[in-house]
């Protein structure tokens, strides 16, 4: 089903056709929630208030906008109002990346699940990567996280955020300066350089 269908139906009350948007985008909303925050009970907190936000605004949405980048946005803003409300910088628990299967194929895994060495390197360089996005400005780990945990182009990141594609590009390229620079304080690491489309 459509989602602006699903729209139209939910402006009519139907708790229905809610239920249906919610199983849609749950996934994609927890793990971009996720990757912003980096703690998965505040990524679930996030996602809650996703769906409340977007439930008592969905009459508001203009019907031809993109309902998957209206809903994003949404979860943007609100894993970085959360990170705004932090008193200290972001701390990484270990113990959240315990959710994460092998099957999930989580960023920077690749083809390294076939072989264990090469998986146990992954796992540490996305640990060194999380650890070194509590140094990034909220709007720089959000461009960050959406271009390269959750594939997003340039141009649909640029439209989640209301932002030029020229905008997306600086962020994105302040925020891989500043990540190579706390990578290599933790021993190395490197990030790709394919952020021109």
């Amino acid at each position: 089903m459509e989602a602006q269908v699903l729209a139209e139906r939910v402006c009519r009350g139907d708790m229905t056709a809610f239920q249906d948007l919610v199983e849609r985008y749950k996934r994609k909303v927890y793990y971009l929630a996720y990757d912003m925050v980096g703690d998965h009970h505040e990524a679930e907190d996030v996602s809650q208030e996703v769906f409340i936000k977007v439930y008592r605004a969905i009459r508001g949405f203009r019907r031809d906008a993109k309902m998957s980048s209206w809903i994003y946005q949404i979860t943007v803003n609100t894993a970085i109002d959360l990170l705004r409300r932090r008193k200290s910088k972001p701390s990484v628990n270990l113990e959240d990346f315990e959710h994460l299967e092998l099957n999930d194929n989580p960023p920077g895994a690749g083809t390294a699940a076939l072989d264990p060495a090469r998986q146990a390197e992954a796992a540490l360089l996305q640990r060194h990567i999380h650890q070194a996005l509590s140094y990034v400005s909220p709007r720089e780990r959000a461009v960050f996280v959406m271009r390269h945990y959750n594939d997003f182009k340039i141009d649909e990141i640029a439209a989640v955020l209301d932002i030029s594609s020229g905008t997306v590009k600086s962020l994105l390229f302040r925020a891989l300066q500043k990540l190579r620079r706390q990578l290599a304080s933790f021993g190395g690491g490197s990030l790709a350089e394919n952020d021109h489309e």
